[in-house]
């Protein structure tokens, strides 16, 4: 403002607010994954990010040393406050830890008008696992069937549904065994094959194959939480499902190529590589 309290140049400007995307997952205290990857990359692609914490970790670039999920009823009050109040365009959940929260959450969604990005973290880049053996069966009836977008990982599709992918050409395969828990979509990620980083979306009637080139670079980590949160945000944009993963691939190829290193580890993908 001027000293007379005028806008000056801003004058005449109209805010448009942004569309709003709620992640709900575990904190990533390093920065690389989790609700900070959700939230740098809805920054980045033009959203309004919210949150609903599930899981506190204690984690770097070496691997997660301790995660404590948060009562039921915390995860509940978190997100009724912010979708009662200020409403989402879309819903992007990454670790819920244990049977209790995919349950609750999924229900949560079920009760939402507004898409839902799931992403069925297992395990973390390291290796570490993030989800309760107990709560696989709770992801497969609860959680999956309220997912406009399921984005498993190889590593996850074994886990879910016992499919082993060795191969490009066991994408489809894999892809109708977890179509058969009742998501709309599911994107097989199929990132950890050799060559080009090619995934697999269908709903079942039609298929969309994105390939990208594969840049070599270690530092990956936050990769699966980027890629859904991007998805998210570009679903809250109004953008179809094909449009907004495609459109999500593209960033996230931009910011695997952009990781860089952090710590003794495996550093973060670059969320804001655009504005370099």
């Amino acid at each position: 403002m001027d000293e007379q309290g005028r806008l000056g140049p801003l004058r005449g400007h109209r805010i448009v607010k942004p569309p709003c995307v709620l992640t709900v997952a575990g904190s990533d205290s390093g920065g690389g994954a989790g609700i900070q990857a959700d939230l740098k990359s809805m920054l980045a692609l033009g959203v309004h990010g919210m949150s609903v914490v599930t899981a506190v970790t204690a984690q770097n670039s070496l691997g997660v040393q301790g995660a404590w999920p948060l009562p039921v009823e915390v995860v509940r009050a978190q997100y009724r406050s912010v979708v009662d109040d200020i409403g989402v365009q879309a819903v992007k959940t990454g670790m819920l830890a244990s049977a209790e929260l995919v349950e609750a959450v999924a229900e949560l969604l079920a009760g939402t008008d507004a898409p839902a990005v799931v992403d069925p973290v297992g395990v973390s880049k390291h290796g570490d696992s993030l989800l309760a053996a107990s709560a696989l069966e709770s992801v497969r009836t609860r959680l999956l069937p309220a997912a406009t977008v399921a984005t498993p990982n190889l590593d996850e599709v074994a886990q879910l549904a016992g499919v082993h992918v060795e191969s490009e050409g066991d994408l489809r395969r894999a892809a109708e065994a977890v179509l058969s828990y009742g998501p709309k979509w599911v994107l097989i990620k199929g990132g950890h094959l050799t060559g080009d980083a090619v995934d697999l979306l269908t709903d079942g009637a039609e298929e969309h194959w994105l390939r990208a080139p594969r840049h070599d670079n270690r530092h990956t980590h936050g990769t699966g939480c980027t890629l859904a949160s991007a998805i998210a945000s570009e679903l809250a944009k109004g953008r179809s499902v094909p449009e907004a993963v495609a459109e999500a691939k593209a960033y996230v190829t931009g910011a695997i190529k952009g990781g860089f290193a952090l710590g003794s580890g495996i550093g973060p993908v670059d969320h804001g590589w655009r504005f370099r």
